[in-house]
C-alpha cells in the first residue's frame, strides 16, 4: 500500500465530494432517447459549473443558500429511497417502515450538509466527461465516466451508476479515484449496526458517513 501525504488525502477527499455533487445535480430532465445518459450528465455539468463559477466565495459565506439549491433538485435527481435500501443492506428487510423512512431522512441531509461544502472547498480546474463511454448492458442500467481536475493537474475518475425509474434515469451510486462510496456506506451501516447491537434507532439518530484515511488511501491512483 503507497500512503499518500497528509495534503494529497485531503484533496482525494474532497474530490470524492465533488464527485457526489455533481450526482446530484445530474439528469435533471426526463429520459429521452433522442439524448442519452452521457449527454444528460454533460448538460448537468455545465448547468452546474454554471451556477457555481463566479460565486463560489459568495457560497462559501452563504452555505445555507448553496444547500438550499442542492435540496431543491434531490426530488427529481437521486433515488434516495433505492440508495437507503442499498446502504441499509441486509437490515433493510427487518427495519419498520418508519425506520426506512427516517433513514432515508437522515442520508439525504448528510449529505446536503456535507457535499454542499465540498463544492466551494475544492479548486478544480476542469470537470470532463469522457467521449469513450461504455457501452450499456441493460436498458435500464446505465454508468457515465468522467474526471475532476484539480488545479494542480491531479486527475481523479468519477463513474456514475444510474437506473431508469419510470421514465427518469436517476443516479444510484458514484464510484470515485476507485472508491465505491455505496459500499463504503453500506459497510459503514453495517459496523454502526454491530457496534451498537442492532438498534436501528440509535444507528440512525448517530449516523455521521465519512471516508476513512485507510479508504483513501486504497483508492485507485490518479
Amino acid at each position: 500500500m503507497t500512503f499518500k501525504p497528509l495534503y494529497q488525502k485531503a484533496a482525494i477527499l474532497r474530490a470524492l465530494v465533488v464527485g457526489l455533487c455533481l450526482a446530484l445535480f445530474s439528469l435533471t430532465a426526463q429520459a429521452n432517447p433522442e439524448r442519452s445518459p452521457e449527454q444528460m450528465i454533460r448538460d448537468s455539468v455545465d448547468e452546474l459549473t454554471g451556477k457555481i463559477e463566479g460565486r463560489r466565495d459568495y457560497f462559501a459565506e452563504n452555505i445555507d443558500e448553496l444547500e438550499a439549491l442542492v435540496d431543491e433538485n434531490l426530488d427529481e435527481i437521486a433515488d434516495f429511497r433505492y440508495i437507503g435500501a442499498s446502504v441499509m443492506g441486509r437490515y433493510f428487510q427487518n427495519a419498520s417502515p418508519q425506520q426506512r423512512s427516517r433513514f432515508v431522512d437522515v442520508f439525504r441531509k448528510t449529505l446536503i450538509d456535507t457535499y454542499s461544502k465540498g463544492l466551494v472547498t475544492f479548486d478544480y480546474r476542469e470537470l470532463r466527461v469522457l467521449d469513450a463511454q461504455s457501452a450499456q448492458r441493460y436498458e435500464d442500467q446505465a454508468s457515465v465516466d468522467m474526471e475532476v481536475v484539480a488545479t494542480n493537474g491531479d486527475v481523479y475518475p468519477v463513474s456514475y451508476s444510474l437506473r431508469l425509474s419510470g421514465d427518469d434515469w436517476k443516479v444510484v451510486n458514484v464510484i470515485v479515484n476507485g472508491i465505491n462510496l455505496g459500499l463504503t456506506f453500506r459497510n459503514q451501516f453495517d459496523q454502526a449496526m454491530r457496534d451498537n447491537n442492532r438498534d436501528y434507532d440509535a444507528v440512525i439518530d448517530g449516523w455521521a458517513p465519512e471516508l476513512a484515511v485507510d479508504e483513501l488511501e486504497e483508492g485507485g491512483s490518479a
